[in-house]
């Protein structure tokens, strides 16, 4: 079910990781599976932005002079910043949840879902706009970046507002060379976002005569062991400078895993995917 919801004659629906995980449930397929749930902390930024959707739709419906006669409603989903759950989500925004069939000839298509807002990352993005492609339900994202998404053929509904990873990897590897970082680590997300910005990132970088000591991935649902081996590798580096192109819910596993057994002084250099997040205040960094 969704988070927040709200009927009206056209929905939007949006499309938050405000859980940081799935819930992560066996099945015995002796019953009906249960439906997917999340569990650990609230990404406080998440939620921030799924109340911006509603506050900006309830002032669309208080204007006379933006939608006069039509009432917006809205559907919000979380994720739980899961590729699984975000699929589930998309088919109940294609799909609807009544289970009632319509029957006769007053059939009506007002409260679908004419467009959704989000995700905040590339992986479920990828997942939501190739199921959104073929009814032609356009996904608007405030902050999926991966530049694979920039192909129109795969995701011919996909939209955002924000630059693709293309030029900010540009961009990180010349404010590198700026300071005069010239041997460097490197620390990415084990996903679409993560992958395909540090390639971009380590393509630009040779450009510019960077050298790379190490580049390491992990992805938060790996054990704790992988994380602590990344860990180690950034304690036992030369490198004083790092990247990270990194989602907040994996840099918040890694830095706790550090502060464990703090490594010498680092210079973190972070993507938009952690560097904006609020909750990483100045204690975080090492």
């Amino acid at each position: 079910m969704p988070a927040f919801s709200m009927d009206g004659e056209f929905i939007i629906g949006g499309v938050f990781a405000i859980h940081y995980k799935e819930l992560t449930k066996i099945h015995s397929y002796t019953t009906v599976p249960e439906p997917p749930t999340c569990t650990g902390s609230v990404n406080s930024r998440e939620l921030r932005l799924g109340r911006a959707m509603i506050f900006a739709i309830e002032e669309i419906n208080n204007s006379t002079e933006l939608l006069p006669g039509i009432k917006l409603g809205y559907k919000i989903y979380d994720t739980c910043a899961s590729v699984s759950v975000a699929t589930h989500v998309a088919f109940q925004l294609s799909n609807g949840e009544d289970p009632v069939i319509q029957t006769g000839h007053n059939c009506s298509n007002l409260g679908v879902v004419m467009g959704v807002i989000g995700a905040s990352s590339s992986t479920p993005s990828i997942g939501i706009s190739r199921i959104f492609g073929p009814f032609n339900i356009p996904l608007v994202s405030h902050f999926a970046t991966c530049a694979c998404l920039s192909d129109k053929q795969q995701f011919p509904t996909f939209f955002r507002t924000i630059p693709s990873d293309h030029y900010q990897a540009d961009a990180l590897a010349k404010l590198v060379k700026h300071f005069g970082w010239t041997w460097i680590g490197a620390i990415y997300s084990n996903t679409d976002y993560g992958r395909n910005g540090m390639a971009s990132f380590l393509e630009a970088a040779h450009k510019e005569g960077i050298c790379v000591e190490y580049t390491e991935s992990f992805y938060r649902t790996d054990p704790k062991s992988k994380i602590q081996t990344v860990a180690d590798v950034i304690r036992r580096s030369t490198a004083i400078a790092i990247v990270a192109f990194i989602a907040d819910g994996d840099i918040k596993l890694l830095f706790e895993e550090l502060n464990q057994q703090p490594s010498p002084p680092r210079q973190w250099i972070g993507s938009e995917g952690w560097i904006t997040d609020l909750q990483f205040k100045l204690d975080h960094f090492l």
